[in-house]
């Protein structure tokens, strides 16, 4: 048997710790170009805002710029597909919302695991949602509401951002919990259904907060509740759905940064450190706060473990609604 020239094998023992070397090498640089922030839904909504946000902080710390691309559709599975899919080297993230939770259980069938297939870096914002309704609608708080839906069966739409988002199970939650006969009206994102909200195309909408209080603001909108616990400090005139009859309605939508799974730790790291240094800002803060949104501070096994546990709350609620997608 042969054995290799001494010279080659010290050439092959220098070339595996140059490889053994280039992990952590690599998370050191890291990054070195651009990275894409895919984002599930259309421009303008929260999603987006608060993505574009965190992103620009993201660029400014870490010296490259951090863009955000909009992969609307499929209530934002789309989006989680495309970066489930990616190369786990830190530059391909997802900006992921309670809908991606909830569709785990909402669709037949998923081709990826919100839980398995991707490596949590960290919560940004939680925010209320806000049931609203095109003034047309003759209707001051929710039990006029209710009332009026009643006397209507069917006659009354409501828009969600997409099918499966914190939005779309709000309004089925209302519908189960208050006996009404309404049609669910799914778009691509909070942007477009605002437009038609309006525009008096469909007639009411359980959205997040930061895209529909400037509209309410501009009285284009009806604000009757809020579906957190608590009232909200962007809007404190603005009832609870528990104040307005309904037990137990606590809904609320959040944000958060992922990554592919098998992302390397060093990174998601890297990543965390600089989402919680943005957020330590007070410029970052009030930015949120004008939004309606509250900030959120995590470490990775923080934000998965939260996850995890938003699947199964979800999981319920879309069981008890009967809601499903094909």
């Amino acid at each position: 048997m042969r054995h290799s020239p001494l010279p080659v094998r010290a050439a092959c023992a220098a070339m595996l710790a140059a490889l053994a070397l280039a992990g952590p090498a690599t998370a050191a640089s890291y990054p070195d170009k651009a990275v894409r922030v895919v984002v599930g839904f259309s421009a303008g909504g929260t999603t987006d805002v608060a993505a574009r946000i965190i992103a620009k902080e993201l660029g400014d710390d870490l010296g490259e710029s951090f863009v955000v691309e909009n992969k609307p559709g499929a209530g934002s599975n789309i989006g989680a597909e495309l970066v489930a899919r990616a190369k786990p080297d830190g530059y391909t993230l997802y900006m992921v919302a309670v809908t991606s939770t909830i569709n785990q259980t909402l669709y037949k069938s998923l081709s990826f695991d919100i839980v398995k297939d991707f490596s949590p870096i960290a919560l940004v914002i939680k925010v209320p949602n806000i049931l609203v309704v095109n003034p047309s609608l003759p209707v001051k708080n929710v039990q006029e509401l209710v009332s009026y839906l009643k006397a209507h069966p069917g006659k009354v739409s409501f828009a969600s951002s997409g099918s499966g988002t914190s939005i779309h199970m709000a309004g089925e939650l209302f519908k189960l919990r208050a006996g009404v006969d309404i049609v669910h009206i799914p778009y691509k994102g909070s942007a477009p259904a605002m437009t038609d909200l309006i525009g008096n195309q469909v007639q009411m909408m359980f959205d997040n907060m930061p895209s529909a209080w400037p509209h309410v603001q501009a009285g284009k909108l009806r604000a009757l509740a809020v579906t957190t616990a608590e009232r909200s400090a962007t809007a404190p005139e603005i009832p609870t759905m528990m104040e307005s009859g309904f037990d137990k309605f606590d809904v609320s939508s959040w944000f958060g940064l992922i990554a592919p799974a098998g992302t390397p730790p060093e990174i998601i790291a890297k990543l965390n450190a600089s989402v919680q240094k943005a957020l330590a800002k007070p410029e970052v803060q009030q930015r949120f706060k004008d939004l309606g949104a509250v900030t959120a501070r995590t470490t990775p096994a923080e934000f998965g473990a939260f996850i995890k546990s938003e699947v199964e709350q979800w999981g319920t609620v879309v069981k008890a609604s009967g809601a499903k997608v094909e």
